[in-house]
Formats: structure tokens, C-alpha cells, sequence
């Protein structure tokens, strides 16, 4: 581990090695400063068994859509006496801020997010539980997430995914505009999560990945428009001989 993160976990007092009583998954989240929040809350459903994504979860990096996570390390993980897999880790993950709030941030600071993830894996009740929480840059923005996975007693072959997250800023004056755009990014990024989630499901089932290929094609299309536009503008703008006739 390197000198930044170890003087990051000083300053805030937490532990690699978490209190299964204390400082765990939502507790720890719990110990975080009360403020004004923006909430999100979204249920997915999605169309493979419980132990499928149980499985993906775990292999889910690297994918296509991850390129803002750079890292991710197990640093901790137990199974307790009543069998269930408590496991954390820690994701180094990058995201380009907006012109607007670079004036947040002094010369020389980090751009890199340090993040925790505790999951709780309980095979009795088929339900994998996520807690993520950022430990850096908690002033500027705050991003606490719970992700509940349970198998479908319904739907055969369907896993219930219920996502939440609350975000908080303690800048004054500007925690509003702040939380906003946290939301806004929160969003887009879930969006990515699912496909990334969904991209380690068609892996492991030894499918090709239509979404993967969906955007690929569109990616390439899109392309393809851009050149010949700037082809028709460049041809536009050239200034035309005139003909000779014998």
C-alpha cells in the first residue's frame, strides 16, 4: 500500500481489518456525519440465478465499461460462524470533474477516489449485500451505496437487485449544485455498473455480449457519420479549379 493511502486511512481512522461488531458495512457508514443528502433508489431485475450473479460479482473487473476504476484489492475477508463470506476491498477509481469545481480542489491534490466496499454474502438466504463508501475527498462530495441482491422466489432464474445511494457535500454555499452533479454522475456510472455486471454474466455463461457488441456497432457508426462530415465540410471549404474544356 502506498504512503497516500496509508496516511488517508490514518486521518480518518479506519482500519483494513474491520470489528465484525463495529465499522462494518452499514454501520460504518452510519458513523459518517449527518447531512442534507440527495437520495437515489432504483430496483433492476435481472435475468439470471442468484449464484450467476453471486459469481460475476467477483470477476466483474476488469470490463469495457470500468475504464474509471484503476484498481481493486481484497484486503479483508471472513466467514463467520453462522457461514457468511464478509469480505472488503479497496477500489482506486478516477472521475474527470466538471471546470466548475476544479476550483474545489488545491493544486497537487489527488484526483484519484479511494473507495471501500464491504459485501456480506448469506447463502441461507441467498442475498449479497454491498456497502461502498468513499474514504477521500469526503468533504468536497460524499457517495454512500447499498446494493442488495436476492434471489427471486417468484421468478425462477431472476435475481432482485435493489440499489441506493446518498450523497452529501459539506462544501458551504455550494453543497446543492454539488449533490446535483453527484447524482448525475451516480447515475451514469450505475447504468455502466450493469452493463459491466452484465458483460462478466455473458463471460461466464459463454455468450457473446450484445450489449458489448450493440455499442461497438453504434460506436463505429457514429465514427463512420463524424468522418465523412468532416470529409464533406473539408471538401466544402476547398476552393474548386476551374475546368478546362479542349
Amino acid at each position: 500500500m502506498d504512503h497516500s493511502l496509508q496516511s488517508c486511512f490514518q486521518l480518518v481512522g479506519w482500519s483494513l481489518r474491520p470489528s465484525l461488531t463495529s465499522g462494518f458495512g452499514i454501520q460504518a457508514i452510519l458513523q459518517s456525519k449527518i447531512r442534507m443528502v440527495k437520495y437515489f433508489c432504483n430496483s433492476t431485475d435481472i435475468s439470471s440465478t442468484w449464484d450467476q450473479v453471486f459469481s460475476a460479482f467477483w470477476q466483474r473487473y476488469p470490463n469495457p465499461y470500468s475504464n474509471h476504476v484503476l484498481t481493486e484489492d481484497v484486503v479483508y475477508r471472513e466467514v463467520t460462524a453462522d457461514q457468511q463470506l464478509l469480505s472488503r476491498r479497496l477500489l482506486t477509481k478516477t472521475n474527470r470533474l466538471p471546470r466548475w469545481a476544479e476550483r474545489f480542489f488545491p493544486s497537487g491534490m489527488s484526483r484519484c477516489v479511494y473507495i471501500i466496499e464491504d459485501s456480506i454474502v448469506d447463502p441461507v438466504n441467498r442475498s449479497l449485500t454491498i456497502y461502498t463508501w468513499n474514504l477521500n475527498h469526503t468533504t468536497l462530495m460524499s457517495v454512500e451505496e447499498r446494493c442488495i441482491f436476492r434471489d427471486s422466489a417468484e421468478q425462477p432464474s431472476t435475481t432482485l437487485l435493489k440499489r441506493e445511494a446518498w450523497i452529501s457535500s459539506g462544501i458551504y454555499g455550494f453543497s446543492r449544485p454539488i449533490q446535483e452533479f453527484g447524482l448525475a454522475r451516480f447515475k451514469s456510472n450505475q447504468v455502466k455498473a450493469m452493463k459491466g455486471l452484465e458483460y462478466a454474466l455473458s463471460n461466464l455463461q459463454g455468450e457473446a455480449h450484445p450489449r458489448l457488441l450493440r455499442d461497438t456497432m453504434k460506436d463505429a457508426s457514429g465514427k463512420a457519420k463524424e468522418a465523412a462530415k468532416n470529409l464533406a465540410s473539408a471538401a466544402a471549404a476547398t476552393p474548386q479549379k476551374p475546368q478546362q474544356f479542349i
